[in-house]
C-alpha cells in the first residue's frame, strides 16, 4: 500500500533521488531557470520552495541549514556582510 509516501522514485534509488533534487535546486538557484522533465520538475518543487523559505529569513542559522541541505557553498558569497549570488 502507498499510505503516506510524498514523492516519486524516478525509478532511481534513494541516494540518487537525494543528489539529483539537490542538483536540480542548485541549478535552479544558480541559472534561474532549469530545462528538465515534468516529473523531476515537481519532485524538486517542495524541496526548492523550503529552501527558499528558509532563504527568506536571512539569519545566520537559516543561511547554514540551506548551505547543509544543499551541499553546495559555492551558489552564494558573502560581500561587506550582504550575501550577493555569484556570477
Amino acid at each position: 500500500m502507498r499510505h503516506r509516501i510524498a514523492g516519486g522514485q524516478l525509478n532511481r534509488t534513494s541516494a540518487h533521488r537525494i543528489a539529483l533534487r539537490r542538483n536540480l535546486a542548485a541549478s535552479l538557484f544558480e541559472h534561474e531557470t532549469i530545462s528538465t522533465t515534468l516529473q523531476k520538475a515537481k519532485h524538486v518543487r517542495s524541496f526548492a520552495e523550503k529552501l527558499i523559505t528558509l532563504a527568506k529569513k536571512g539569519d545566520l542559522a537559516a543561511r547554514r541549514r540551506a548551505i547543509s541541505i544543499l551541499g553546495n557553498r559555492d551558489i552564494v558569497e558573502q560581500v561587506d556582510g550582504r550575501v550577493e549570488k555569484k556570477g
